[in-house]
């Protein structure tokens, strides 16, 4: 199983899926009205690695986190 957590605003509960990559994961999570708006704009970070390709592999006891984006200073 692959733990997603959601940070900052996104407002939702940690979830544990089967999924093999971030691919297979993003397609899962779309059907989620609520998460299909942020997916766009996150960062995701594979167990505290930011990663730019839906490419990465996942492996049971893998931690993905959407990061949204955030205003600050």
């Amino acid at each position: 199983m692959v733990k997603v957590e959601f940070l900052g605003p996104i407002g939702k509960a940690d979830m544990e899926l089967e999924v093999s990559s971030l691919k297979e994961l993003k397609e899962v999570l779309k059907k989620d009205q609520e998460l299909s708006s942020w997916l766009e704009d996150c960062a995701v970070a594979v167990n505290d690695t930011i990663v730019n390709s839906l490419e990465v592999a996942l492996r049971s006891g893998d931690r993905v986190s959407l990061l949204p984006p955030v205003c600050g200073g």
